[in-house]
């Protein structure tokens, strides 16, 4: 079996300390850049109510903070006297200087990912006006015996209740990948793991930039020969966010410089459920609790659904998904050490970056 043992050296580096993230992000930002100049596009902050750059770095702060007062409660036992002291050795116990430097560059290289992400996802129809439209969904209805899959799932579940569910499912989406990075980046104390995951999300959002630019699509909801099928679901958070990102399409493409936001449709292959995967993958190979793992499966399963259900993807879209997912995954693996040949495997020796 091969040396499993933290490496040293440059290489070694650049495992522990989300090197490779930051090199995926590097090299988007310089895609960005390019592309911007060509193109002659702006490039934006992707959150314009509250910047990125100021809400996840408050996310990882709040977790901190999580993370730290209710050991204070529990260890000064309402002694106020000892409240000083005892934080401060609790800091001195969870917050080491190393575990500092990697919960920051962590975020700050998934950061990075993901403003380049929604920038690069923004230019699609700039830059590639090509449409697949057509092509996916001819491809779902020979998947699916001449059906459209979201027909199918309305005939299944209805047009009631299933669609106020199906939108709260999408929208759990859009808070658990800003928790799940805080979670991998402060409460564990399994430095390989979190680097593992942090890496396969950075690689996420590297890929399905890529695959938009080369596919672009907008999904069923968007497109004439199927948004009559979604006519009948009742109004949701799910319909007011759909409606809003057209808006800011169409703003977009009609001045790009003039509509100061960012259009964000594009929905092949869906990072939805690949993102999913990589975090059904990780709490798999990181050998997390039974609970947890079932509990992401089985969010994953009612990811996908939700996803046709509400127009958003296609079905080879999450076809697609699923397998960049896999792939960043194991690319991750590579990136930081935790393999065994190429068969992904978590590290299980003390980490010498928390011990340090």
């Amino acid at each position: 079996m091969e040396d499993l043992r933290p490496h040293h050296g440059l290489r070694g580096a650049l495992e522990r300390n989300f090197g490779y993230a930051w090199a995926a992000g590097i090299a988007m930002a310089v895609a960005t850049v390019v592309l911007s100049v060509v193109a002659e596009l702006p490039i934006r902050d992707p959150d314009s109510l509250i910047p990125g750059y100021v809400r996840f770095p408050a996310i990882v702060f709040g977790a901190v903070l999580l993370d730290v007062l209710p050991r204070l409660v529990l260890r000064a036992r309402g002694r106020l006297s000892t409240y000083g002291e005892t934080f401060r050795a609790i800091m001195r116990e969870r917050w080491t200087r190393a575990h500092c430097l990697f919960a920051l560059g962590g975020v700050g290289a998934w950061y990075l990912t993901y403003a380049t992400f929604r920038n690069l996802k923004s230019f699609v129809p700039f830059v590639n006006s090509n449409n697949w439209d057509d092509e996916l969904r001819r491809l779902d209805r020979t998947l699916w015996f001449g059906h459209d899959p979201a027909v199918v799932l309305h005939d299944l579940f209805g047009t009631g209740w299933a669609a106020h569910f199906f939108s709260g499912v999408y929208f759990v989406w859009i808070g658990l990948v800003p928790i799940s990075i805080a979670i991998a980046l402060v409460w564990t104390r399994r430095t390989t793991a979190g680097s593992w995951y942090v890496t396969a999300v950075a690689f996420d959002w590297m890929l399905g930039a890529v695959v938009y630019l080369l596919v672009p699509s907008t999904g069923p909801v968007y497109t004439v020969a199927q948004r009559a099928e979604f006519a009948d679901l009742p109004r949701t958070y799910n319909t007011i966010l759909a409606d809003s990102l057209w808006d800011d399409r169409v703003k977009v493409l009609g001045d790009v410089f003039g509509s100061g936001t960012l259009q964000t449709i594009a929905a092949f292959p869906s990072l939805h459920v690949g993102i999913m995967v990589t975090i059904c993958l990780i709490v798999q190979y990181v050998g997390l609790a039974r609970w947890i793992r079932v509990v992401s499966w089985v969010f994953l399963g009612l990811t996908v659904l939700a996803t046709i259900y509400l127009g958003w993807h296609y079905f080879v879209d999450v076809l697609a998904g699923a397998a960049v997912g896999s792939v960043t995954v194991w690319a991750a693996a590579l990136a930081t050490g935790n393999r065994v040949g190429l068969r992904p495997q978590l590290r299980r020796e003390a980490d010498e970056l928390v011990t340090a």
